[in-house]
């Protein structure tokens, strides 16, 4: 027989009885840990006959499948007619507890009850005590409730009856998935070089439950190569759900039109892609009381009718899908696209939703599961991000700005300006050691236990004062996203160990910032990584390795698959310009050279081009000098200013008159250096100005500082990063078979060992020492293609 499968009795309550309101204005502040020791405590004082936390489970067998419902009461006083305890802690008043969530309070304590009396049929009553605890000020409401055994039977059917409902969906999705999943055969007719190889190595990581880390050049066909052997594992009832984590909207869509594209050779699949919160939003909800909101109001009334609709008519169900349904339901679509992904089997989304401990997906992510897989699509970005995703910072200015606004209404902010003020007087007290050392920043290997406190009084005192507004103001949003940062705050700063430092920053604008910076998450990411059955971590840059190995989990037994090129190596041709210096100090100096070697490049072969630069400094001054000297060359020049419109506009232009010569200066690291494809005419030559290295500054200082221990300092904290962005912009050329093109790399560090030993060995980076060699290899090329 199958190993029956867990069923929480808090999980059951809330899926079956959940109705009334989404969300509130705020959530309770009280931690897990906080209403343990509240548990405790009320626990001890129950007398000894008072049994507490005791376990209570009954099998069941629904739609042929095995479950275990199973739970801890808080406490038991076995008698003739037995008393259950439920324990709640929030710091709500008992009386403002909306109805539904009384529902789902009384909900658990008399599946309790129905539990005891059907392991103890002699048992024909009980008393059901719900003990409600107001933190912090630790107010008991108790509230009695007699049950008889007829009464939890009925419960009891009735919770299962709902469930059964949906468990009989899911089931006729998975059924369905798994039969066309086992049949589903690779949708093309050829493998391309590489990908059958990296397919069967995605499917042997799920197979041993481990973490690979998979550098794939451009072209392999990466998306494809991970989600077929994943969805092949769920035909072979490995795998029951696959996380397909991004950075950027356009491999989203990668990934949403390779699930498509499967399903046209028979794969039945249920896929969502979850979209960010503010970027779904409808308008009208914008800034409401969610006592107005009619997107909140009655919203677990309407989700089940809205959620059988959807997955009845849809199986890939995008941004636009979820839109559709939650005005036709009148729903929050960001809580209706959380709510939908539990019946799906693939979900798009960012790396939010696994590693970001104040956004992650609550649903899968609470406990390890054994179905989840993570497919995590250009892991190189997850480097930087991490490190933001586990930092937080405070500002002055913004606490500043609060002062002001509060001031003008004193009467309304009585009680949380002495918090603020205090606040500020402990930003001033704790950056006074900036002001006598005359330094712009410090770093401290502690927190700052005096300020974190004072934070944290702050966050209460808003906390109890948000309840009592009437509606929301300008006001009141400025005090929402204030008390935001400083839970952030608090949050990361429950995280601080010897891989954090505290960064006390006076910037221009004569604001201070504290700020907790997390130089390794690598813990924390390992621990995120840990909660499904495996993951699969791929980019076309991961070179080295070890680095990313090190950065992304620094576990010892994950594995490294590196594929070689798909397309024919003499395709592209990688020059090194050795002659051209572009150091800060040499660059003034060297630009003119610049500019002759990319009227060079061009002049080789009509075409697209694309020259990249570490910063717009540097990018306006040559391209400036460019247009100067040759304007009969058409050009296009990035901006930082640029919007969605303009960026799709400079895309555009690359992919149209693709035989007329078109020279694009970009930055290295921006969305025209990673994401785009620009195929065959498209682009026929790129250059990256300067070998990427970040600036100069005190966290990546830091992040030397650390790794330094290790012998990685400056290869971790800059030479790697800034090279990832050369590859990854020098990947933009060759995207098919037939791609053809020059990649010039122009700074002679690129021809030292200790840069060119980190470049891909497919490359075969050739060195030229003048221009009149440059030109020469141009042209050799061209001739030859």
């Amino acid at each position: 027989m199958a190993k029956a499968k867990d069923l929480g009795v808090r999980k059951l309550i809330e899926f079956t009885l959940r109705s009334g309101d989404l969300g509130a204005l705020i959530h309770s502040q009280n931690t897990a840990a906080n209403g343990s020791r509240i548990h405790r405590r009320i626990q001890r004082r129950r007398g000894k006959t008072y049994k507490p936390e005791v376990y209570l489970s009954q099998p069941v067998q629904i739609n042929h499948r095995h479950f275990l419902i199973h739970g801890r009461a808080d406490g038991i006083i076995m008698r003739k007619h037995p008393l259950i305890e439920e324990i709640k802690t929030c710091d709500v008043d008992f009386d403002q507890l909306p109805k539904s969530i009384l529902i789902l309070y009384w909900g658990q304590v008399k599946m309790y009850a129905h539990l005891l009396m059907n392991k103890h049929s002699e048992i024909k009553q009980v008393k059901l005590r719900l003990t409600y605890v107001k933190t912090p000020d630790n107010q008991i409401t108790e509230k009695i409730q007699q049950f008889t055994n007829v009464q939890a039977h009925e419960f009891y059917t009735h919770v299962l009856n709902i469930y059964q409902q949906w468990i009989e969906l899911r089931d006729e999705i998975v059924d369905k998935r798994n039969r066309t999943a086992k049949k589903l055969r690779f949708p093309f007719k050829h493998y391309r070089t590489g990908q059958h190889e990296m397919a069967a190595a995605v499917y042997k990581t799920i197979l041993f439950h481990k973490h690979l880390f998979c550098e794939a050049p451009t072209g392999t066909g990466k998306t494809i190569s991970t989600i077929f052997p994943s969805v092949k594992a769920m035909g072979e009832h490995l795998l029951n759900r696959i996380f397909y984590l991004t950075a950027k909207k356009s491999t989203r869509h990668v990934a949403e039109e390779t699930m498509s594209f499967l399903a046209k050779h028979g794969l039945w699949i249920k896929s969502i892609t979850i979209t960010a919160k503010e970027e779904i939003t409808f308008p009208q909800e914008i800034d409401k009381d969610p006592d107005e909101n009619p997107y909140m109001l009655g919203y677990y009334d309407r989700l089940k009718p809205a959620l059988k609709d959807l997955l009845k008519h849809n199986n890939q169900i995008t941004k636009a899908t979820v839109i559709h349904y939650a005005k036709k339901y009148t729903l929050d679509p960001f809580e209706f696209s959380l709510d939908a992904s539990v019946f799906c089997d693939v979900v798009i989304c960012d790396y939010n939703y696994l590693f970001n401990i104040e956004v992650y997906l609550q649903r899968f992510f609470s406990a390890h599961d054994d179905g989840n897989f993570f497919l995590i699509d250009e892991a190189h970005n997850l480097v930087s991000r991490s490190r933001d995703m586990y930092s937080a910072d405070l500002s002055s200015a913004k606490l500043k700005d609060l002062l002001t606004l509060t001031k003008h209404h004193k009467s309304r902010c009585y009680d949380i300006r002495p918090k603020l003020l205090k606040l500020m007087r402990t930003f001033e007290d704790e950056s006074l050691s900036l002001d006598e050392s005359h330094q712009y920043s410090l770093s401290l290997k502690k927190p700052l236990k005096g300020f974190n406190q004072a934070v944290a009084e702050t966050a209460h005192a808003i906390h109890k004062w948000l309840p009592r507004q009437q509606h929301r103001d300008d006001l009141v949003n400025a005090v929402i996203q204030f008390y935001f940062d400083c839970n952030t705050y608090l949050t990361i700063g429950d995280l601080y160990d010897e891989t954090y430092r505290t960064l006390m920053i006076h910037d221009k604008g004569h604001q201070v910032i504290f700020r907790e910076f997390c130089i390794d998450p690598s813990q924390h990411l390992a621990h995120s990584l840990s909660l499904g059955r495996g993951a699969v971590l791929f980019s076309a840059t991961l070179t080295p390795m070890k680095y990313y190995q090190r950065v992304l989990g620094n576990e010892k037994d994950s594995l490294d698959y590196q594929l070689p090129s798909a397309f024919p190596p003499q395709n592209q041709k990688v020059l090194i310009t050795n002659y051209i210096r572009t150091t800060y100090r040499q660059r003034q100096a060297n630009q003119s050279t610049i500019i002759d070697t990319i009227y060079t490049l061009i002049c080789g072969k009509p075409g697209h081009y694309l020259v990249f630069f570490p910063s717009y400094d540097y990018l306006n001054s040559v391209a400036d000098d460019f247009k100067h000297r040759y304007p009969q060359v058409k050009t296009l020049i990035q901006t930082n200013d640029m919007s969605i419109d303009d960026q799709r506009d400079f895309i555009h232009k690359f992919r149209t008159n693709c035989s007329q010569t078109l020279v694009g200066f970009a930055i290295l690291g921006s969305n025209f250096s990673e994401g785009i494809d620009l195929k065959g005419n498209a682009l026929i030559g790129v250059a990256v100005v300067t070998v990427g290295l970040p600036k100069i500054n005190d966290e990546t200082n830091l992040v030397r500082d650390y790794f330094d221990t290790e012998g990685h300092g400056f290869e971790y904290a800059y030479q790697l990063p800034g090279l990832n962005k050369v590859m990854q912009a020098a990947g933009r050329l060759i995207r098919s078979a037939s791609d053809v093109g020059i990649v010039a790399l122009i700074d002679q560090r690129f021809s030292w060992t200790q840069y060119r030993r980190f470049l891909p060995a497919f490359w075969r980076p050739q060195s030229v020492y003048n221009l009149s060699q440059f030109k020469q290899a141009v042209n050799n090329f061209w001739q030859n293609h």
